[in-house]
């Protein structure tokens, strides 16, 4: 920063009159608040343009935390400030005006900080949101001049104002719960979920996660399930997504497990070796593009060797609804021995996989959950269809010397 903005220091601070230390500290606090409103105008460009565009990561706190080393707690903050004081882009380019214009001009002045901006904020989430435009313009006026408490009487003014009769005696309406969901894709390919939810939603959500994350039984081998509980919790939201995704109402999936676009040769498919794009959201390895593929929609693209789409397929299911009922009432559920898990648990496991020609037809059928289907795929277990019609496992030989086959007999009696 040019010396020019910082305020002039005497040789001896020591020397200093109170006057002057008094006008020091004024004119240093205005350069700092003056610059981070400058600051703010990049993060909420960077904003505009996407971070993992420009840099990779998956948030712009995320990319501001690495730069200025701090925490990804320490840096949201400073970001959220920033795409609420300047307008900012649209992924179609269409510009999103700033939540707060007149407080940032003062902030631009170096008149407001930070602690007044968030107050703010937090003052007109309380306000119906046609009336916010004016409350702004009342609250920046006054915050250079005012402090928390000032501020405070504002908002209770202005709720006044803006509903003189105040709430209702009997049967107020509720409240509008506070639910927070941040979703980040970190470098490394993970995605980093977090959140806040109130009471009851968080209830709820204990609840359901609780009932999918119950250990798995002891199998056959006295094998005990091994994963701490935040891995089966884990375990457990993959579970629900899985049903949500299914639900016929779902919006944009129509009860489709995936959407998987392969963007991959058939051999590379068959060989397990490439990348697949997994509905443009990242790779995936042609290994798991093979365990997604067992229930999924199908979009098929040929590509040439330069990457260029050659061909786009048409969209194809492989399992039928038809199919899907049969494959429940045959299987009953996770057809693994020793699996207790509900077919609305499972998917349908092509034994013969498709991508090597095996068809889509019961006999080359069989419900897996999620775990037995990975150990299917990625195991040294084997599933083949017996002479009567039904699956049976093979396991493998460090398990069973004589590998013999066995059934899961805990769905039907």
């Amino acid at each position: 920063m040019s010396e020019t903005f910082l305020p002039e220091l005497p040789q001896e601070l020591w020397r200093a009159g109170k006057l002057e230390l008094a006008h020091g500290v004024q004119q240093s606090l205005q350069v700092i608040r003056m610059a981070t409103a400058g600051l703010g105008r990049f993060l909420a460009e960077i904003e505009s343009r996407g971070a993992k565009d420009l840099y990779g990561y998956g948030s712009t706190a995320a990319w501001f935390a690495d730069v200025a080393g701090l925490s990804r707690g320490e840096a949201g903050p400073v970001v959220k400030r920033a795409i609420a004081l300047n307008p900012t882009r649209a992924l179609d380019g269409t510009e999103v005006p700033a939540a707060l214009p007149a407080t940032a001009a003062v902030a631009a002045e170096g008149l407001v900080g930070d602690e007044r901006i968030d107050q703010i904020l937090e003052i007109l989430k309380k306000l119906p949101a046609e009336d916010r435009v004016n409350a702004e313009k009342i609250l920046a006026d006054l915050a250079p001049s005012a402090g928390p408490r000032q501020l405070a009487e504002a908002e209770a003014n202005l709720l006044a104002l803006l509903d003189p009769d105040g709430s209702e005696p009997k049967d107020p309406e509720p409240a509008e719960p506070r639910r927070e969901i941040t979703l980040e894709r970190r470098k490394d390919g993970f995605w980093k979920l977090t959140g806040l939810l109130d009471d009851e939603t968080g209830a709820r959500t204990a609840a359901a996660l609780e009932a999918y994350a119950q250990p798995r039984p002891v199998d056959e081998f006295g094998q005990a399930d091994l994963r701490m509980k935040c891995e089966r919790m884990g375990d457990a939201w993959v579970d629900i997504l899985d049903l949500a995704i299914a639900c016929p109402d779902q919006p944009g999936t129509s009860g489709y497990r995936t959407l998987l676009h392969v963007t991959i040769g058939l051999e590379e498919l068959k060989s397990g070796l490439g990348t697949a794009c997994l509905d443009f959201v990242g790779t995936m390895t042609a290994r798991e593009a093979r365990l997604a593929a067992c229930d999924c929609l199908m979009l098929p693209v040929v590509m040439s060797a330069a990457g260029e789409p050659l061909d786009v397929g048409r969209l194809r299911r492989f399992v039928t609804p038809g199919q899907r009922r049969a494959l429940n009432i045959r299987d009953g559920g996770c057809a693994f021995p020793g699996c207790h898990r509900k077919p609305k648990n499972c998917h349908a496991h092509h034994i013969y996989h498709w991508a090597d020609g095996g068809p889509t037809d019961l006999r080359n059928l069989v419900l897996l959950c999620g775990f037995h289907h990975r150990l299917i795929h990625h195991g040294d277990w084997e599933v083949r269809m017996a002479a009567d019609g039904l699956p049976e496992f093979i396991p493998p030989q460090y398990r069973d010397p004589l590998r013999h086959p066995r059934r899961n007999t805990l769905h039907h009696v």
